[in-house]
């Protein structure tokens, strides 16, 4: 199955958290899963990265297959984010990784489940939110 990793997570494990560390180490060493991220993902992630640690980061995230943005997928996701926004205050990237999970089949892994209120998504929470992110 195909495991979307939202970049909250990537974020954290850069950050030097142990949880996101062990869960990505966990979620890449899982035969059940196949871990992939979005393109939008990927582009929070290296758009913010120091000079110095690009060559990590790219390291990094050469362990996840990156989706790629479709013009179904702008599409699907314009139609998400017109849905949710107001209620839910999704982002632009959230709405491009769940319409990236609902045409694929694959389930999304996020600590911020209010982010993917969508009925016909899977959506998993990471860890619990009463864990500490140190």
């Amino acid at each position: 199955m195909r495991a979307y990793i939202d970049s909250d997570i990537l974020i954290w494990h850069l950050r030097g958290n142990k949880k996101a560390t062990v869960f990505l180490r966990d979620m890449l060493n899982d035969k059940r899963y196949e871990c992939w991220i979005g393109a939008m993902q990927r582009a929070e992630i290296m758009f913010f990265t120091k000079p110095d640690e690009d060559t990590m980061t790219r390291l990094f995230l050469s362990q996840f297959k990156t989706a790629a943005v479709t013009q179904q997928i702008v599409d699907s996701g314009a139609l998400l984010y017109k849905t949710w926004y107001k209620s839910h205050r999704i982002d632009i990237n959230d709405a491009f990784l769940a319409a990236t999970a609902l045409q694929t089949g694959g389930t999304v892994f996020t600590l911020n489940v209010k982010h993917y209120p969508m009925p016909d998504l899977s959506v998993v929470q990471a860890w619990k939110p009463s864990e500490t992110l140190q």
